[in-house]
């Protein structure tokens, strides 16, 4: 049995598929198939099922599987601790990010450019996805840090945050909108009703902002358009195709998009993006260098 092998096998039950594996693993596609073959015969028992559209641990691979991240794991760990002896930080860090994450207060390009800056031998994985898929991977440990949308009372157990981003949502919409009157800031919920609503996808910790706030209202969202980024549902909005519901914008950004925005109230839903990472932390010391990395730029410089 070879570490190679057990590798391999965590990499193609993680994505459910050999060619993800080995695009992760960046090695070719036959390699890992035969090397799972033979760890196979070595150990008598088929660990993966191949039959289906994506392929699943079998009983037996799903029993191996622990012990086979926890002698992963163990190897990480003596490389680890031989290189605090010289000083030198190395390993592999999984990090993810919400699409509209990165902000002037929060820069999260820079801070990990600086990060890499200081400890070069640290390999980085940036992935994009929707909150809900995220914050499923860190518990599962496929991540070690995340910047998620969180909608409120939503936060799963074993998870740990701080909160980056907590603005109001509003109701952005072109000029001349039936909406908007001289002088009127608000927006209640129910107005919204029957109006063609701009929004993140499920899964995004806005959308089950939106959602939940909707249910509280007591009305039923029809959402018109669905799109990942902020940004191009600003656009959407700005061509008059309905009312996207985003965080409050800076100053001035709204008149630089061709918006106008209204706050939301009854209820005041808030659009907040966390950084996260499970409770006992990330499992590697360079996830968890670049963990205090970022929670302490979060936290901003102290008193002088």
């Amino acid at each position: 049995m070879e570490l190679r092998q057990l590798r391999y096998l965590v990499a193609v039950a993680e994505e459910a598929n050999f060619t993800r594996a080995a695009a992760r693993l960046h090695v070719a596609q036959p390699g890992i198939s035969a090397q799972i073959r033979q760890l196979e015969r070595e150990l008598g028992q088929s660990l993966l099922d191949r039959t289906g559209g994506s392929v699943t641990t079998t009983e037996a691979g799903e029993a191996v599987l622990p012990y086979a991240r926890a002698a992963l794991a163990a190897v990480d760990a003596v490389r680890h601790t031989v290189d605090e002896f010289t000083g030198l930080l190395r390993g592999h860090v999984t990090i993810g990010v919400v699409s509209g994450a990165a902000t002037e207060e929060f820069d999260v390009a820079a801070l990990l450019a600086d990060f890499h800056d200081a400890h070069p031998d640290v390999e980085i994985t940036l992935t994009e996805d929707t909150s809900e898929r995220m914050l499923a991977a860190l518990l599962a440990g496929r991540l070690d840090i995340a910047l998620a949308g969180i909608a409120q009372d939503a936060l799963p157990p074993g998870v740990a945050l701080d909160v980056v981003v907590d603005e109001p949502l509003v109701a952005a919409v072109a000029p001349g909108d039936p909406l908007l009157a001289p002088g009127r800031g608000e927006v209640r919920l129910a107005e919204l009703a029957g109006r063609p609503l701009i929004s993140l996808p499920r899964g995004t910790g806005l959308r089950a902002v939106l959602d939940r706030a909707c249910a509280e209202a007591g009305i039923q969202p029809r959402i018109a358009f669905e799109a990942a980024s902020p940004q191009l549902l600003a656009r959407l909005a700005a061509r008059g195709l309905g009312v996207a519901v985003l965080p409050a914008p800076p100053p001035g950004a709204e008149s630089a998009a061709g918006l106008r925005t209204l706050r939301i109230v009854e209820p005041e839903p808030r659009g907040r993006i966390a950084l996260a990472w499970r409770t006992q932390g990330p499992a590697g010391p360079a996830g968890r260098a670049l963990l205090a990395r970022l929670r302490t730029a979060l936290a901003g410089p102290g008193p002088s």
